[in-house]
């Protein structure tokens, strides 16, 4: 089933449906250029600047950050736009009617699209709280992740695979070659109950707390009942494809705080709260090791946290 026909089958409003197709229209063509890196095209390579958390920017977060823009831009529901590659939020003044404001991380993993690894795009879709018509207001882009109405990302490997909630079910599509439409693999998909994999930077061991060390030990120990083992150790380092696999497999992905980054790297409003959303949409939990994620009230725009995502008894183990 095609994505359109199936959310609208699942009751999702016209305005709604009409902001999926302008993530519909912006992945393709993201793709197109993910497919070409390396044929002579001039979109491998870092752009020679940086964001404003301090982080390279590669040629394609910046083509891919235009890209979304533009296609939110143009659907007319999307009142504003926030995004990890940019310094302040967006208003679209041509389309302040509109209903919907988006989080996004046009190109998650960036900097592993030198080596071939496989990228994403993260996205949150909330309601506006100002009035329609209005000026937007700071309290548009700071909402709790518990107020997000979806969440999805795009996940640009072997094959392109979209996966989305509205709050009921989390669902699989597979972009079809052929056709150019996404089509739907797996509806309700859901995170095995326990994982197989840990996923887990442990050069940083050290700088972990007393916890997360004990808690990396014990995926280490723990043994199935003929003695091998339960867990094994799998980190890519592009959340996208770590999240991917563990939704699909069973595991747990952990990027908590360090010395060096004692309030955690990845952002709250771009990465933690869609994939918390779509990680307890299909049966797992999100935390920051101590909270739900999906309960932090946000108090500025790049803020960062730890975050732990995954199967509910690795959540359990890890979190206590």
């Amino acid at each position: 089933m095609e994505l359109k026909k199936f959310l609208a089958e699942k009751g999702v409003g016209t305005a709604l449906v009409s902001v999926f197709g302008a993530i519909e229209t912006a992945s393709k063509i993201v793709q197109g250029e993910v497919s070409r890196a390396g044929l002579g095209a001039d979109i491998f390579g870092a752009k020679g600047s940086e964001n404003i958390q301090g982080e390279e920017q590669q040629k394609l977060d910046v083509y891919a950050d235009e890209c979304f823009i533009k296609e939110f831009r143009a659907c007319g529901q999307v009142a504003g736009l926030a995004s990890e590659e940019q310094d302040n939020a967006l208003q679209f003044d041509e389309s302040l009617n509109g209903d919907y404001i988006i989080m996004i991380d046009p190109l998650d993993g960036s900097s592993n699209i030198d080596v071939n690894v496989a990228i994403g795009t993260i996205f949150a879709i909330y309601k506006r709280i100002s009035d329609n018509g209005s000026e937007l207001e700071d309290g548009d882009f700071l909402q709790a992740g518990k107020h997000q109405v979806a969440a999805g990302y795009v996940n640009y490997s072997v094959s392109t695979q979209l996966v989305l909630s509205t709050g009921n079910g989390t669902h699989i599509f597979t972009l079809d070659p052929k056709s150019g439409e996404y089509r739907l693999i797996n509806e309700n998909v859901q995170f095995p109950a326990d994982g197989k994999v840990y996923s887990i930077n442990e050069v940083n061991l050290d700088d972990f707390d007393d916890n997360l060390k004990r808690y990396a030990q014990h995926c280490k120990d723990k043994r199935k009942a003929d003695g091998k083992r339960m867990y094994t150790g799998r980190y890519i380092g592009s959340l996208v494809a770590d999240f991917h696999r563990n939704l699909l497999k069973g595991g747990i992905y952990v990027y908590p705080a360090t010395v060096d980054s004692p309030k955690g790297k990845l952002r709250l409003l771009y990465e933690c709260n869609p994939m918390s959303f779509l990680a307890v949409n299909a049966g797992g939990k999100g935390s920051d090791g101590t909270q739900d994620i999906l309960e932090i009230e946000p108090t500025e725009l790049h803020q960062r946290c730890p975050f732990y995502v995954g199967s509910p008894v690795m959540m359990d183990e890890a979190i206590g």
